[in-house]
């Protein structure tokens, strides 16, 4: 069985664990855009409220509260996590609802993941 880590469907690589084997440079490229998007205080805490939001789905009015910038910077940051594959949205009505996809969120983690050899392939049963 391999140990090798599939991205979700629409993200293009397959990635292994660092402390398996190195990244080639399009993996490394394509994690470099999740973990930049990450990277930013004001987005983590974005993605935080959506990962931790009922059903890890919150409608932007929810997930704007208590984040001291702008509504227009707030769209951008959602706008910079859609694009690197972390949230989905769908409008409802006047509302934008955004939900985690939690199998990139997975891909990053066993990435980092230090044991390897025992991090199962996403779709893998627990």
């Amino acid at each position: 069985m391999s140990n090798l880590v599939q991205a979700p469907e629409g993200a293009s690589c397959v990635v292994a664990p660092l402390m398996r084997e190195p990244l080639n440079s399009l993996d490394a490229a394509d994690m470099a855009v999740r973990f930049k998007a990450l990277a930013d205080p004001v987005r983590l805490q974005l993605l935080s409220s959506v990962a931790s939001h009922a059903g890890g789905e919150a409608c932007v009015c929810d997930i704007s509260v208590g984040v001291e910038v702008s509504q227009p910077t707030i769209s951008h940051h959602l706008k910079v996590l859609r694009e690197a594959g972390l949230l989905t949205c769908q409008r409802r009505a006047s509302w934008m609802y955004y939900a985690v996809v939690p199998e990139v969120l997975n891909v990053l983690s066993r990435l980092l993941s230090v044991h390897a050899d025992a991090a199962p392939t996403v779709g893998a049963p627990a």
